[in-house]
């Protein structure tokens, strides 16, 4: 646990220089990569998918309604299954998915929000083709040297990795996520790393304006992200300056959401009731 009131937390065995999954925060990182491709000309935010992509013409998505999840996709990709479900969505199946993606709309492109996994999948896969380069290249060209930050990776080292363990000590198996998934959820980082990451982009600015992947919540800017057995909650309030990042091995994520979002609240009580004795 990290925020701007405290020093570190780390109980049962969390370290902030141990690469941990970050889930969906990943999507943060994505969502800044197309914001900054976009102000160096390589793309447009409202470009249509199938400018970049074998998508049927006349979709009506774009890369700005993948990555605020206005594309209309659902949320996962189809038929997925199993303790492993991402294991079987790999290139090939993004790439089938692709020539019919009209099928797996739940509402019209533009309109109302709905979270997609599906979208960000999408999205990394069109950044890919405009760039010509892989995923992480343009995240650590775009977003981490930038920021001053390189513990942030697919392929953490095997001792520096952190994961959850079984009753008996032995390690769980994880969810695959570095095939196209990645630019959903992929990502592992330290929580050092992905503190720098979230005071760089939503306090400090460093980059810009924050991308469309952040959630909202009147002045709170915030993102979760779970996998199997990680779950991950960070926000800031650019306002005062108040923001925290928790990241928990098991356990539910609602937890992690309500442990964050009480330490931000306290935070901002604290900065209110400072403001008044003032």
């Amino acid at each position: 646990m990290l925020r701007n009131s405290a020093p570190p937390l780390a109980r049962h065995g969390h370290d902030p220089a141990a690469f941990v999954e970050i889930g969906s925060l990943t999507k943060v990182l994505t969502g800044t990569v197309l914001v900054r491709m976009a102000r160096a000309g390589l793309l447009g935010l409202d470009d249509a998918v199938e400018q970049w992509l074998p998508t049927p013409p006349g979709s009506g998505i774009t890369l700005r309604n993948l990555a605020d999840h206005t594309s209309g996709l659902q949320r996962l990709p189809p038929g997925l299954t199993g303790p492993d479900p991402y294991a079987a969505f790999d290139g090939d199946a993004l790439q089938a998915l692709l020539g019919r993606l009209g099928e797996v709309t739940v509402r019209q492109p533009g309109q109302e929000a709905e979270y997609s996994n599906l979208g960000y999948a999408v999205l990394g896969a069109a950044l890919v083709s405009a760039a010509g380069r892989p995923y992480e290249e343009l995240v650590r060209e775009h977003v981490l040297t930038p920021l001053g930050v390189d513990e942030v990776t697919a392929h953490p080292p095997a001792d520096r990795l952190l994961g959850a363990r079984s009753l008996f000590g032995g390690e769980r198996d994880r969810w695959t996520l570095d095939g196209p998934m990645l630019p959903a959820g992929g990502l592992w980082a330290t929580p050092r790393a992905l503190a720098t990451v979230v005071t760089g982009l939503l306090l400090e600015r460093t980059l810009g304006e924050p991308a469309p992947s952040w959630q909202s919540a009147g002045p709170l800017l915030w993102h979760n992200g779970a996998t199997r057995d990680a779950s991950a909650f960070t926000g800031a309030v650019p306002r005062t300056g108040n923001w925290v990042l928790v990241h928990r091995l098991g356990g539910s994520p609602d937890r992690t959401d309500k442990i964050g979002l009480g330490l931000l609240a306290a935070g901002n009580t604290a900065e209110q009731d400072e403001g008044e004795r003032a």
